[in-house]
């Protein structure tokens, strides 16, 4: 039987979500506390790869297990929790086909990234920054990255994929009060630290070392040398993944 399972981490504790060898990670955990509750061998796989100290308030992964305890539902989840670390908490299962796939079948991912320009003592998943930004100025860059473009510009270097092709249908800054910034992106796949080289590049026309136009140059150039710096990962969140068929819980 094959099930998702919805869960919100923090990634400060983690490596990332991947397991890898002497490093604390998010799937570790995982498959710790499902293989303790569930009496076997579980193997988690994920909808993505989080980079470390990137957190998410929405991840699903599935995995199989030879036998779910419907009635047990509720207790099987509380116990798994009470095993998990803190920073995790498993929210949902749902069942599902057993050819469905967290990672593959996924169709968009949204992330959001958090900016604050003052002091903030509660800030801690958030990014400081120290100067004043232009924020319709990021807003007409950001506009420049919808639809389907090749995002080499934004991978970092040494990734395998087979292609880096990517579709952004979401891309936009806002405003939650004068101090704080919300950058949302949601594309039907992500490259390795994609969007935080992307908030890094378009930082770099709110400060006004560029013009919005600079954005699609780099994009069309292909090059992780011509973008921006890539910036935290503490202040980068996962906040929604979506998938052709509805999930029902258990």
């Amino acid at each position: 039987m094959r099930l998702f399972v919805q869960l919100s981490y923090d990634g400060s504790p983690f490596c990332g979500w991947q397991s890898q060898p002497d490093v604390p990670s998010v799937q570790d955990e995982m498959e710790r506390a499902l293989s303790i509750a569930l009496g076997e061998k579980i193997t988690v796989v994920g909808a993505g790869r989080t980079d470390t100290g990137v957190n998410a308030r929405h991840f699903l992964a599935h995995f199989d297990v030879s036998a779910w305890p419907h009635e047990e539902s509720e207790r099987l989840l509380r116990k798994i929790n009470a095993i998990l670390p803190p920073a995790i908490v498993a929210e949902a299962f749902y069942p599902v086909a057993d050819n469905a796939h967290a990672r593959f079948d996924a169709i968009s991912r949204t992330y959001r990234y958090y900016i604050h320009l003052t002091k903030d003592p509660f800030a801690r998943h958030s990014c400081r920054c120290w100067y004043k930004l232009d924020v319709d100025a990021m807003n007409r860059a950001a506009a420049l990255l919808l639809g389907r473009h090749d995002f080499s510009s934004f991978e970092k270097t040494g990734g395998a994929n087979k292609t880096d092709i990517c579709t952004v249908t979401e891309a936009s800054w806002t405003a939650v009060d004068p101090t704080h910034l919300v950058f949302t992106i949601t594309a039907d796949r992500f490259l390795r630290n994609m969007v935080r080289a992307t908030v890094g590049t378009l930082l770099e026309v709110g400060r006004g070392r560029r013009a919005p136009e600079w954005v699609a140059e780099v994009l069309a150039a292909r090059d992780r040398c011509l973008a921006g710096q890539s910036v935290i990962g503490e202040a980068l969140f996962l906040e929604e993944i979506r998938y052709p068929y509805p999930l029902q819980t258990i």
